[in-house]
């Protein structure tokens, strides 16, 4: 059974027919540890001082934030390849420009740990790794030892099977307890600002607190916007400064979406993208097309020097090559790409290209709509993405020590930058992704 907040999120299945595990995740923050696999070799002189940093239970950009204020220096300074997960313990390279050594022996944040590794000429910035290696123990499973190993050793011989999982956006990509971000998108594309603004500040979701619900209510139903800074709560700052921007400048919703940062505002676009990607995946899926497998017409890119999927070099399989393109997808050298659709988008042809294009002609948004002629700064291209996530788990039973009576299991392995745990994780513990946030 599908979780509708998944479906929400246009993903409607699971490979595997192994039968859910249950659980939760992060019931402490060790229970969620990534290590970031680099791409980057040290040296021992330059100007930028490469440590090793292990976080727990810390968001990186508030992390930057205390560390630039402890050392006095500007958070520019600071460069790192990957936010990371919160709550988790976490290891990555960062970089500090201009700072000694002895400064660093003598930092301290609780829960932060710091180990210069090197220098180099070069900053650390985004990009500058392969990806990360999963430790993540579930626990709180209320099943049987013997029905547990079953369970768990079946869903892995599907996976394997398979080749990995579906590469999904998850909930990240939309938000756990208010997939919001797509709807936003979505009106954006449809020059709908006003139901986009008043969806992202106002329409309230199931699973948030109760209180937060009647303030949300309140405002989607009576567009007063004065009253709505009075009572919503001040860690709901985005709404908050977009409502204070239409206070001042009543009815200029376009507006109202350029106190946030450019992030955030490309966010809507990205996750409207991410939506559409998911569905393709899933009509591929239920049409019977594998997403390891090419078909004539489908659109393949090729592994780069790291490894990792270039979708910037990319071929069509015909009936003449698509032999020799599986024998690539065979040996990991290709992979199979479906659209992140945007205004130059191409799609693929014959049956996946019909699956494409069904799926993207049902949102009734036409592609130059991604040229967002009243918000141009979040004009989208599109590109492809490759849409099997290649993935080995392996795993280890235990009793939980935290929850009596129950077990806990712990799963081990890698993935490409860009790709989200979750997607394999719900393979094995189909369940509520609030449970997996």
């Amino acid at each position: 059974m599908i979780p509708e907040i998944e479906k929400k999120m246009g993903i409607d299945l699971y490979c595997t027919d192994a039968e859910g595990i249950g659980g939760v995740l992060r019931q402490e923050p060790e229970d969620f540890i990534v290590k970031e696999i680099t791409n980057r070799e040290e040296g021992d002189s330059g100007k930028n001082l490469i440590l090793e940093l292990t976080k727990t239970n810390w968001d990186m950009h508030h992390l930057v934030r205390d560390m630039s204020r402890k050392l006095g220096i500007s958070q520019k300074r600071i460069g790192f390849a990957g936010t990371k997960d919160k709550r988790a313990k976490t290891t990555q390279k960062i970089s500090i420009y201009d700072v000694s050594e002895e400064e660093i022996e003598n930092f301290y944040l609780k829960d932060v740990e710091l180990k210069v590794i090197g220098r180099s000429t070069r900053s650390i910035g985004l990009g500058d790794l392969y990806g990360n290696e999963f430790i993540i123990t579930i626990r709180d499973i209320d099943m049987e030892p013997g029905q547990l190993n079953k369970t768990l050793e079946a869903a892995t011989k599907e996976i394997a099977e398979y080749g990995g999982v579906p590469n999904f956006f998850g909930v990240q990509r939309f938000g756990a307890v208010r997939p919001v971000t797509h709807l936003v998108g979505e009106q954006l594309l449809r020059s709908d600002a006003e139901k986009a603004a008043m969806i992202y500040i106002a329409k309230s979701f199931p699973d948030e607190m109760d209180d937060i619900k009647v303030v949300r209510d309140f405002v989607w139903e009576t567009r007063d916007f004065v009253e709505g800074l009075k009572t919503y709560p001040l860690r709901l700052r985005y709404e908050r400064a977009m409502m204070h921007y239409l206070v001042e400048n009543p009815g200029d919703y376009a507006g109202s979406f350029s106190v946030l940062s450019p992030n955030i505002r490309k966010m809507f676009i990205h996750a409207y993208q991410s939506y559409v990607f998911n569905r393709i995946i899933c009509k591929r899926i239920e049409n019977g097309l594998s997403l390891n497998i090419a078909s004539p017409g489908d659109i393949v890119c090729f592994r780069n020097k790291e490894g990792l999927p270039d979708t910037g070099k990319m071929q069509a399989s015909t009936d003449e090559n698509v032999d020799g393109m599986n024998n690539l997808l065979k040996r990991d050298r290709a992979f199979l790409t479906a659209p992140l659709v945007g205004y130059e988008s191409e799609f693929a042809s014959g049956i996946p290209g019909e699956l494409e294009k069904s799926i993207f002609n049902e949102t009734g948004i036409p592609q130059e709509a991604f040229r967002m002629k009243q918000i141009p700064d979040l004009a989208s291209k599109g590109l492809r993405r490759e849409i099997l996530l290649h993935c080995k788990p392996e795993y280890l039973t235990a009793d939980d020590e935290l929850n009596p009576g129950k077990s806990k299991v712990t799963l081990t392995f890698s993935l490409p930058k860009g790709s989200y745990a979750t997607t394999v994780l719900r393979e094995y513990m189909k369940t509520d992704p609030l449970k997996m946030s």
